[in-house]
C-alpha cells in the first residue's frame, strides 16, 4: 500500500476539494442563468466569486506543501451536480428555484463536511497557515448555506403558491371538460 499517513490523507482530501471547487466554477454560471429569482441568481453569482477565491486558497496551500492540486476527480461532487442538473432539466419557475436551493444546499453540506475534516487535519499537522485559509473557506460555505436557507423561506412559499395555482387551473380545466361531456351525453340521449 501507499504511504498511509495523515499527511497523505490530508493532501488527498485537499485534491478532492480542489476538484470539487473546479467543478463548481464550471457549473455555477449555468445555474445563475437558469433560476428565476433575481435574489437567488445574485446569491449564486456571489458564491461563484467566492468559489474562485477558494480555488486560489487551495492553490496556495498546495504550493506551500510542494504538491500539485491535480490528479483526483471528486465523484461525490460530480454526483451532486448531476442531480442538480436534473432539477434544471425537469422544473421551471419558482419550483425550479426551490429545487436549485435544495441541490445547492447539498453542495454546501458536502463542502462543510469536507472542509471541517481538512481543518482538523491541518490543526493536527500543525499547518497553521493552511488552517487559517481553510477556516476562511469553511465560514464562507456555512454563510452560503445560511443564505440559501433564508432565500428558501420565500422561494419555497412562491413554489407552493405557483403549484396551487397550477393545480387550481388544471382542476377548472378538468371540470369544464366534464361539464362539456355531460352536456354532449344529455344531448345525445
Amino acid at each position: 500500500m501507499a504511504d498511509q499517513t495523515l499527511q497523505t490523507l490530508y493532501v488527498s482530501e485537499l485534491r478532492d476539494l480542489y476538484s470539487s471547487e473546479q467543478q463548481l466554477v464550471k457549473a455555477l454560471p449555468k445555474i445563475v442563468k437558469a433560476v428565476e429569482s433575481e435574489e437567488l441568481s445574485d446569491a449564486i453569482a456571489n458564491h461563484l466569486e467566492e468559489t474562485k477565491n477558494q480555488v486560489s486558497r487551495l492553490e496556495q496551500i498546495f504550493e506551500s506543501l510542494g504538491e500539485t492540486p491535480k490528479g483526483k476527480k471528486c465523484v461525490g461532487m460530480q454526483g451532486i451536480l448531476d442531480e442538480g442538473s436534473e432539477v434544471i432539466d425537469d422544473f421551471e419557475g419558482s419550483v425550479l428555484d426551490a429545487g436549485v436551493i435544495s441541490a445547492a444546499q447539498r453542495v454546501e453540506h458536502y463542502e462543510i463536511a469536507a472542509y471541517g475534516s481538512v481543518c482538523a487535519y491541518a490543526e493536527l499537522l500543525q499547518r497553521s497557515e493552511d488552517l487559517g485559509l481553510l477556516k476562511e473557506t469553511l465560514e464562507e460555505e456555512k454563510n452560503a448555506d445560511e443564505k440559501l436557507t433564508q432565500l428558501s423561506e420565500t422561494i419555497n412559499q412562491d413554489a407552493l403558491q405557483s403549484s396551487s395555482k397550477r393545480d387550481s387551473d388544471l382542476g377548472r380545466q378538468q371540470a369544464k371538460r366534464e361539464t362539456s361531456r355531460s352536456r354532449k351525453t344529455r344531448t345525445a340521449a
